[in-house]
């Protein structure tokens, strides 16, 4: 498998980058993977109670779905492996000690960290400033 799993490599190389639009979590009771593939979501995940949406507050909005709370992405911009071990929960534990909620989700080659849109500003200093640890 590709990517760093070196916790001290992984943090020396963190370049976290916001995502320029907001995005919300939708859910969709009576829904399957696939389903909604017209409103873009960037993600979806099936759960037995329905279908998570990950899409931009615009398409949300546009397509009438409802969400509590609007959130920003923060992509921490390192390739990191998808077996490295400790990397989402230092950010996980970095971004609780200053009573920031983390949404972590895992692509192939990078972690994409959702924030509440109010919080974003401080929780991108405060992973940028994890590089010197």
């Amino acid at each position: 498998m590709s990517g760093e799993t070196d916790l001290k490599a992984l943090l020396q190389s963190l370049a976290p980058v916001m995502l320029d639009q907001p995005y919300v979590f939708c859910t969709a009771a009576i829904a399957s993977y696939g389903d909604y593939a017209e409103v873009q979501p960037i993600a979806s995940f099936q759960e037995k109670e329905g279908l998570t949406l990950v899409l931009t507050q615009a398409s949300a909005d546009a397509a009438g779905l409802s969400y509590e709370g609007v959130f920003r992405c923060i992509s921490l911009q390192v390739h990191s492996s998808l077996e490295s071990v400790g990397l989402t929960a230092l950010i996980a534990g970095k971004l609780a000690a200053y009573e920031i909620s983390a949404n972590i989700i895992a692509g192939y080659y990078h972690d994409h960290v959702f924030v509440p849109q109010a919080d974003a500003a401080e929780a991108l200093a405060l992973l940028t400033r994890l590089k010197n640890l």
